[in-house]
């Protein structure tokens, strides 16, 4: 057995020991000496909290799963335009459910995340039978780009909750480490929705074998279930399989998390954001609205959340149609443990990025960010270089442009904009920064999807005037990864007020 089969043999078993390191480094980063206690109940807070969040994530990109299993029943053009179509929807929802969970709390607001996904994806599996079975009488794009942005819509709580709920527990100095955290959550929710995903469409092919998991699946979602006499794949199940595991996590969200430390009996805690001083301020929607659309700071924040959008999901979303449809000789274990290797070095990238920022940078956010655009900047060059000639470089400058990206989106969504935003306003202005990193997926997503060769094209086609090739996949990002770092390196300095009088007292005892 070869050191990677070693690897990815064991790939659960990994992943499992991967997030033992995150919980392990939450309890190893005490710079304030909390309680033991408060620790405790802190990880109890986050943890179900965050694990629902990397859940959602499963049942957000199993349709990048489904694309594959399908085949040229869904196109990379029909692809793209339902994965824009819902990654657009998820970023101007923030303009509402930003403003609601900030008046409701991100308990509340997570559980209705989880219960709407989880609706959402059993309808998503219903029309995927339907698909397969050959009875969907309406446009395919149609009925998925309106059920998936629906289940965009409820996804786009699950981010703004949790960063509501950590504003609260954690202080501006620890709030690097958090982003690590949150970017670790993200990751694994990668590899459940990838590989997991990946593993359910193998399980519930109609002429596959395999133990006890399998005929399991094979008796719930595939039996009798034939075309013109034939047995088809039950590809259903990688929709309705996630939506079970969410409302698994409702209950535990139900039952544990507490918005506020005071909610879990403990003394009121400033964690000198922006909002010191200022938590008696009741703020109304065109209040929080305005935190975010009369800064020019949070714009700019938010305008290097929109360029990591492209190149994140520009490359966690084409990778792996790219792999799927040109081959890869020597570099076949990217495709088939994407999901895996994206969760171990998003894991990496955000910890990076989390402890430089709070460290090294005493809590700005910008430097590393700008160290991360930087190295995408290097790296989508590189890829167009090699496209056709280095499998195993592309797959390795992929998986670190995703490595670099989660980094910058844990820095901005999660830690930036809850920074300068404050307590009373992080759910509004994380998730506008977070709905702008989606926004730029929903561009890269129709523009990638549109400039990338059809499938079974005939020569000569073209799209804008342009030609249609693979080429233009890291093309496109390259530009944005030099924008992030323009607007990273223009806000290398910046920090709110009470953190800079919290760094100043402290440097002075």
């Amino acid at each position: 057995m070869n050191f990677s089969s070693l690897i990815f043999d064991h790939a659960n078993l990994w992943i499992a020991l991967c997030l033992a390191a995150v919980i392990f480094q939450y309890f190893r980063n005490n710079p304030l000496q909390h309680s033991r206690w408060f620790m405790l109940r802190r990880f109890i807070n986050w943890f179900p909290l965050g694990m629902t969040y990397s859940f959602l994530y499963m049942g957000r990109y199993n349709l990048n799963v489904s694309k594959n299993a399908l085949g040229t029943l869904m196109t990379k053009e029909e692809f793209g335009t339902i994965f824009a179509v819902g990654t657009f929807v998820y970023g101007f929802s923030f303009l509402i459910n930003g403003p609601l969970v900030d008046k409701i709390g991100g308990k509340k607001g997570i559980i209705i995340a989880a219960i709407g996904s989880s609706i959402c994806n059993v309808l998503l599996g219903v029309l995927t039978y339907l698909t397969v079975m050959g009875r969907l009488h309406m446009n395919m794009v149609v009925a998925y780009s309106t059920l998936y942005a629906l289940n965009m819509y409820f996804q786009s709580y699950g981010a703004v909750s949790i960063i509501k709920v950590k504003a609260y527990w954690f202080h501006v100095r620890e709030r690097g480490v958090f982003g690590a955290l949150f970017g670790a959550l993200i990751s694994i929710g990668v590899y459940f929705a990838f590989d997991w995903g990946q593993r359910i469409i193998d399980l519930t092919k109609a002429n596959s074998t395999g133990g006890w998991f399998h005929d399991l699946l094979q008796t719930i979602f595939a039996t009798n279930v034939l075309v013109n006499g034939q047995p088809v794949d039950a590809t259903w199940a990688v929709f309705f399989i996630p939506s079970a595991i969410i409302l698994f996590w409702v209950l535990l969200d139900w039952w544990l998390i507490k918005d506020t430390p005071e909610e879990a009996n403990f003394p009121a805690f400033d964690t000198h954001d922006a909002s010191s001083g200022q938590m008696h301020v009741e703020l109304s929607t065109m209040d929080l609205l305005k935190k975010v659309f009369a800064s020019k700071l949070m714009l700019l924040i938010a305008l290097i959340g929109l360029t990591s959008g492209i190149f994140r999901n520009g490359v966690t979303q084409w990778y792996f149609v790219f792999a799927a449809e040109v081959k890869q000789p020597g570099a076949e274990f990217f495709k088939d443990h994407w999901g895996f290797l994206l969760c171990v070095f998003g894991i990496v990238g955000g910890f990076a990025v989390g402890w430089v920022s709070d460290h090294v940078y005493q809590s700005r956010r910008a430097p590393p960010a700008a160290f991360m655009c930087a190295l995408v900047l290097l790296l989508t060059g590189a890829m167009a270089a090699m496209l056709f000639s280095s499998p195993v470089g592309i797959g390795w400058a992929s998986v670190l442009v995703v490595m670099a990206s989660v980094g910058i989106t844990s820095l901005m969504s999660g830690t930036a904009a809850t920074d300068f935003g404050g307590r009373k306003a992080t759910a509004t202005c994380s998730g506008i920064v977070d709905g702008c990193t989606y926004l730029g997926s929903a561009i890269q997503s129709y523009f990638i999807g549109h400039l990338t060769p059809k499938e079974h094209a005939e020569a000569g086609q073209t799209f804008l005037m342009l030609p249609r090739d693979w080429h233009w996949w890291p093309l496109f990002m390259l530009p944005f990864a030099a924008l992030g770092l323009f607007v990273a390196i223009k806000i290398w300095h910046q920090l709110p007020e009470a953190t800079r009088r919290y760094n100043d007292s402290v440097s002075s005892e």
